[in-house]
């Protein structure tokens, strides 16, 4: 992936990180870190994603080894989502990026504020 030099990231392990870091992605696994959940029962803890996209996600997760999916044996059948051991060493990455942000935030604000006041400025030329 990367050398003492250069920082490469392949088509691979983009891919990869594009599926497990996206932000649906992000929002199934805060659930499931805490308890397995039921597929009505992530819709309800995250109310703003669709059916279509969840599913998805849930899919591209299970594809990955970060979810697996239990059947309940329970009338009617159900099907249970729980996070997998691979999943759970997501946790510290994902921890430490958002730690970065959180301490970064400050700065951040200020380089936008920063590029909006020159793209307006730039407009205002034209």
């Amino acid at each position: 992936m990367d050398t003492a030099d250069e920082l490469r990231i392949d088509t691979a392990h983009r891919e990869l990180l594009d599926q497990v870091l996206d932000k649906w992605s992000l929002s199934v696994l805060n659930e499931l870190c805490e308890r397995p959940s039921r597929f009505n029962e992530l819709r309800r803890a995250i109310p703003t994603v669709t059916q279509k996209s969840l599913t998805a996600t849930l899919r591209r997760l299970e594809r990955n080894g970060v979810v697996e999916r239990d059947v309940v044996g329970t009338r009617p059948v159900a099907i249970e989502y729980r996070i997998t051991p691979l999943g759970k060493t997501l946790r510290h990455p994902v921890d430490v990026l958002l730690a970065w942000a959180a301490d970064q935030m400050p700065a951040i604000h200020r380089a936008r504020a920063a590029y909006d006041e020159r793209e307006d400025a730039e407009l205002e030329a034209r």
